[in-house]
């Protein structure tokens, strides 16, 4: 085994000469392409005529706000370490004059924030509150997370231990830290989904207590909470009607003894609304069976109730995840958003009159904004707003202006803009690209389409070098995590980790490699059917013939080399990484295994009860059969281990386990580990170093292997 040094890992490429001729791979490096600011958190305040997002940039994030009636973005922090601390929750008041976020990570079993630095102070979460016009520095509110103003913008709730917590604000000119917050009630369980009441008289929240949920209304006049229907299920995602007088929410059944959760899965679901003043409740429709579970975890604002008297939530119960309209009193169900394709995130104008909201339709692997009328007349015609090679989400409308989250092929995710209707938009930020990124350096990837061995068609990005070498080339696999995501032909929109993975084979395109970015079976973006396919994972690794099928792709390309294709991914993509090499060593020379999970029957034993897949003990044997821990006498090609050891999604243990059994068996590894980072590295710098020591084993091992000439024989 062979220890890799962080110190040593750098590769000297040379700086950003672009070469384009063809007579040689494009020369940048890897903090070149990830040089790029990363957009996200897009929130607004239509009211306040404002919007707000956080940038980060080689590990520096920066909350910016941009005021749509004056022009102007300001940045609001000045933080300028990599330190890993995330911010998120970003919540605009309705006076436009205050912003408030969340920094750090929430806590892990142990009771400790993501500390990735090793800091011997520690870390924490906690709000912050500022003024929009860059006037002062952040103020630290309290230790806590889900910051919400109140209608007139001089109160914030937030939650903290489970409990909820207000804070009065002080008027903007004045010097002085926000009053020290109160415990606004005490109740069992622990509260989230906390809202106020359209007049800001009362207090709407979630109380989770185990196996099962109650929805909450306090008063804060008279002091008292009213529980709404409070019954035997998981009742969630509470939201007010216009006036206040009543409720809608989610209502999931309760949770059996034994009974244990599969990602994966699915669970029945309903729609109720209650009244406010009696606690009464009703159901307005149920799942026809288990068509929950994603539907209502995966988008940000899984039910709403719009101006328009509207109540709109998202279901698969048609085989996609579409959004579904329904009246307060009951009804036929609308489907807003038909079509073979994904709705995810909407947004609906105070007005009520649309929804706009991203999706796939028409365009499998990117995203667009459509919008769709929220009308009762006529037939249901939604209408796309952005198209193109771009990936356009996260839509927010000011008065006629559209905002959205922007990225393409050559471009990082940024903010962009639009007026409702124009065909041409405006890149609101960054206003030029990063100094150093290879914008025109880099490959468009194309979509293919192959079948698994039985009959699954299977979507995939290629990206080829930009030479004209006649040398056949090494190839790579790459594999997402997740399992339910989807990589797309342009930079990603879900996070970091996944526009990073982006990036990452960008360059090893640049440096010579055919890869093959490919979307298995357990992943979203092609229905459910394809997200909740027979025997996946712990339940026989259906997914892997997909991984097969996109390596018998590669082998058939006259541009690679048979013998020098390997694998890398993260997570799911570390899994069905080290599955390869369990199963394949035949197949696959080598390949890098980022925090991948090894042995299902243990995880499902260790992790959790039933490690987050419902594994118990009837599904334990298939479920090890499943994982690349049972095949270890059949790996051969050497692997390149990567971990944080505070990683809260999969043990660590999974690295140490498995690296320790292949150095028995004298199978080549290495290791890469990062102290106390964890799933989704929080800090810049172990992204490059992970993607330089990436490189340089793949160099080692694919690269230096004899070329076969290209008319050869397979």
């Amino acid at each position: 085994m062979k220890l890799l040094l962080i110190g040593w890992l750098t590769v000297c490429l040379g700086g950003p000469a672009f070469s384009q001729s063809g007579s040689g791979p494009s020369r940048y490096s890897i903090e070149d392409v990830l040089s790029a600011p990363y957009c996200a958190g897009l929130v607004g305040e239509p009211q306040a005529g404002r919007i707000a997002w956080v940038s980060a940039q080689e590990g520096i994030r920066t909350v910016f706000v941009h005021n749509v009636r004056s022009g102007q973005t300001t940045a609001l922090t000045n933080y300028q370490t990599d330190d890993g601390q995330d911010i998120s929750d970003l919540h605009i008041s309705a006076d436009g004059r205050w912003l408030a976020f969340v920094r750090g990570g929430a806590k892990n079993s142990e009771g400790v924030s993501p500390n990735p630095t090793s800091s011997p102070a520690g870390a924490e979460q906690a709000v912050y509150l500022l003024p929009t016009d860059g006037s002062r520095a952040p103020v630290r509110v309290s230790p806590g997370n889900q910051p919400v103003f109140s209608p007139t913008g001089k109160r914030l709730l937030f939650v903290q231990g489970g409990q909820v917590y207000l804070a009065e604000i002080p008027g903007l000119s004045a010097d002085k830290p926000v009053n020290a917050p109160v415990r606004l009630f005490t109740a069992r369980g622990s509260q989230s989904d906390v809202t106020w009441s359209p007049d800001g008289g009362r207090v709407l929240f979630s109380s989770v207590r185990g196996y099962h949920n109650f929805i909450g209304v306090y008063d804060l006049s008279r002091k008292v909470i009213t529980w709404l229907a409070p019954g035997v299920d998981r009742d969630q995602s509470p939201v007010w009607s216009p006036d206040g007088s009543q409720v809608a929410f989610i209502r999931v059944p309760g949770k059996k003894h034994g009974e244990m959760e599969n990602v994966q899965g699915g669970h029945r679901f309903a729609i109720w609304v209650a009244d406010v003043a009696t606690g009464e409740g009703r159901t307005l429709w149920q799942s026809p069976a288990d068509d929950g579970g994603f539907a209502q975890d995966y988008p940000a604002e899984p039910l709403r109730w719009t101006a328009s008297n509207k109540l709109l939530f998202f279901s698969e119960h048609e085989g996609w995840m579409h959004l579904y309209a329904l009246s307060p009193t009951g009804g036929k169900l609308t489907d807003m958003t038909p079509g073979a394709a994904e709705a995810e995130e909407t947004a609906v104008p105070a007005d009520g009159r649309y929804v706009y909201y991203s999706t796939n339709l028409n365009d499998i692997d990117r995203r667009h904004i459509w919008r769709v009328a929220l009308t009762d007349a006529g037939p249901v015609t939604p209408e796309p707003l952005t198209t193109g090679t771009g990936i356009e989400t996260d839509p927010v409308v000011v008065g006629d202006q559209l905002f959205y989250r922007s990225a393409s092929w050559n471009r990082s995710t940024g903010i962009a803009k639009r007026r409702v209707g124009d065909s041409s938009q405006t890149l609101l930020f960054p206003a030029e690209p990063a100094p150093r990124f290879p914008t025109m350096a880099l490959t468009e990837p194309k979509q293919i389409v192959f079948k698994a061995a039985d009959g699954v068609e299977v979507h995939a990005q290629l990206f080829l070098p930009n030479s004209t070498s006649q040398t056949p080339r090494p190839a790579l696999v790459f594999m997402h995590g997740g399992p339910m995501r989807q990589m797309l032909l342009g930079w990603h929109y879900r996070g970091s980790y996944y526009a990073n993975a982006y990036a990452m084979n960008q360059y090893l395109a640049s440096q010579g490699y055919v890869v093959l970015s490919v979307n298995y079976r357990a992943g979203i973006g092609y229905g459910r059917a394809f997200r909740r396919a027979d025997r996946q994972g712990p339940r026989g690794a259906s997914e892997y013939q997909d991984i097969l099928a996109a390596a018998k792709y590669l082998q058939s390309r006259p541009d690679v080399n048979p013998l020098k294709i390997g694998l890398w991914g993260g997570s799911y993509g570390g899994y069905l990484t080290a599955l390869g090499l369990a199963r394949n060593s035949d197949l696959f020379a080598c390949g890098v295994d980022i925090h991948g999970v090894h042995d299902w029957a243990w995880r499902g034993n260790h992790f959790s009860p039933g490690g987050g897949w419902a594994i118990g003990e009837a599904e334990a044997k298939v479920a090890f059969e499943s994982s690349p821990a049972f095949n270890l006498d059949f790996w051969r090609s050497p692997c390149l281990f990567v971990h944080a050891d505070d990683d809260r999604n999969v043990t660590f243990a999974e690295t140490v386990d498995l690296v320790q059994k292949l150095r028995d068996k004298g199978v080549p590894t290495e290791v890469l580990i990062f102290p106390d980072d964890v799933h989704s590295f929080l800090l810049h710098k172990n992204w490059v170093r992970t993607y330089q020591a990436l490189d340089v084993f793949f160099r080692k091992h694919l690269m230096s292997q004899p070329e076969k000439p290209l008319t050869s024989e397979k």
